[in-house]
């Protein structure tokens, strides 16, 4: 096995290794290249003492020193070279209390979470792999190093990560490591809500976002997204629809593009319905008002996973007009796009097909032909460059002012009702036409 390590990384390893040491690239950077991925760092370990790698380099800086790991800067690129360590006791189900260095790799490997990510390489030597990790990588299988149930002991967050390397590589969990997970998905509580975001956006915007149904059936979603098992647990008893809530969303995840905004719109865009359905008396089911709902509960759950205010917001709106539809017109995609907003109007777009692609076949030629409308509706509106929102109006604020109209509300109220009248009629978005208008207003 041969992997071509980046230039610097050799220089790293080199120096290291003349200073008498071992040095490794370790990790996700060897897995990524043994499946023919660019890895995204390149970590790299070794028997050196924090202090003799940085005398051995002249820029470096202290990244984590009391855990052994220092960054060496080379032209401006950095790269974290960590000591050999073995992982004292955890008290927080994700941080040592102490570590000890120590100068045997093989000590340092099994400290690591899965067989995939416990493999080390240098050009002199090859790849190590003392746990069957290659083995693994041929076989599609996330499997823990030594007792699963000690390595989650150790850092609870590994449970999610699992599924998260499940759902990137398109791997399926080992036996005995989803036992482990099953029991101990509780102490996903004691972890923090930025780690808990971070490990399930990765999952969502990764190739094979269904994999969350593995979260779901091990009890992780139970613990950190309760929400998403009330839809596994709700049927949708109409012919509009042909799996129950859960699996609708996971199927529309699968049918939109890999982006962080796109992904958790539709992980959320139907979490209303549980509350929100009723069943009349044939029996058909009704959801009346969920968008509404689910982009209140979609706040909260982003709230509560710390996710910052520009995503909770555009997701949030796109949950709420995620069901919004529209005769394919011009005027109607107009003032669609007043309301949604032309930055998120082909997010909506998206988010619509998704939700189509994920429904039954009752109806679909319909939806997607009136979609296909809508959509063309929105180029040729793009293309004519026509007004939909106050910012591309003929007319402003100081233009009534100049008018002879006093400055406050009633600004707003006749510029807002000249916009309606050009999001019906686009031709009259002309300064002096519109101008006569707010004279007849004032």
């Amino acid at each position: 096995m041969k992997i071509q390590l980046p230039e610097k990384v050799q220089e790293i390893i080199g120096t290291l290794q003349d200073g008498g040491f071992e040095a490794w690239a370790v990790g996700g950077c060897v897995r990524d290249s043994i499946l023919g991925r660019s890895p995204e760092d390149w970590d790299i370990t070794t028997s050196a003492m924090p202090e003799e790698v940085k005398r051995l380099f002249p820029r470096t800086f202290d990244t984590g020193i009391a855990h052994g790991t220092v960054t060496v800067v080379l032209e401006h690129e950095n790269f974290e070279v960590t000591t050999y360590r073995i992982d004292g006791e955890y008290e927080d189900s994700r941080h040592p209390k102490e570590v000890t260095f120590t100068r045997s790799l093989k000590e340092d490997l099994l400290r690591r979470d899965f067989t995939i990510n416990a493999m080390a390489y240098n050009g002199e030597k090859g790849l190590v792999d003392l746990f069957g990790g290659m083995e693994d990588l041929s076989a599609g299988i996330i499997r823990c190093v030594g007792s699963p149930e000690e390595r989650f002991s150790e850092d609870a967050l590994r449970i999610l990560r699992a599924v998260r390397f499940g759902a990137q590589l398109g791997f399926s969990i080992e036996e005995k490591t989803r036992e482990a997970i099953r029991d101990r998905a509780g102490d996903l509580r004691r972890i923090s809500a930025e780690r808990i975001q971070t490990e399930l956006v990765k999952l969502l915007v990764s190739f094979h976002p269904e994999k969350i149904r593995d979260a779901w059936e091990l009890g992780i979603t139970g613990v950190i997204l309760p929400e998403f098992d009330r839809m596994m647990e709700t049927e949708q008893e109409t012919p509009y629809h042909c799996y129950n809530v859960g699996e609708h969303t996971i199927h529309a995840l699968m049918a939109v593009e890999p982006e962080k905004i796109l992904r958790l719109t539709m992980l959320f865009h139907d979490m209303g319905k549980p509350e929100k359905k009723t069943v009349d008396e044939t029996g058909r089911a009704h959801f009346k008002g969920h968008a509404e709902v689910s982009a209140r509960i979609a706040s909260g759950i982003m709230r509560r996973l710390k996710f910052d205010n520009d995503t909770r917001q555009k997701v949030e709106k796109l949950v709420y007009y995620h069901d919004y539809r529209m005769p394919a017109q011009a005027r109607n995609v107009r003032r669609a796009m007043n309301r949604i907003g032309e930055e998120l109007f082909p997010r909506y777009l998206k988010v619509r097909r998704a939700d189509t692609a994920a429904q039954s076949s009752y109806l679909k030629e319909e939806k997607e032909a009136n979609l296909a409308g809508v959509e063309q509706c929105y180029r040729d509106i793009l293309e004519r460059q026509e007004c939909v929102s106050l910012k591309t109006l003929a007319v402003n604020g100081g233009d009534l002012i100049k008018l002879g109209i006093n400055p406050g509300p009633e600004i707003g109220k006749i510029l807002n009702a000249l916009l309606a009248e050009v999001l019906e009629h686009p031709e009259k978005n002309q300064k002096e036409v519109l101008l006569e208008m707010a004279k007849n207003q004032a």
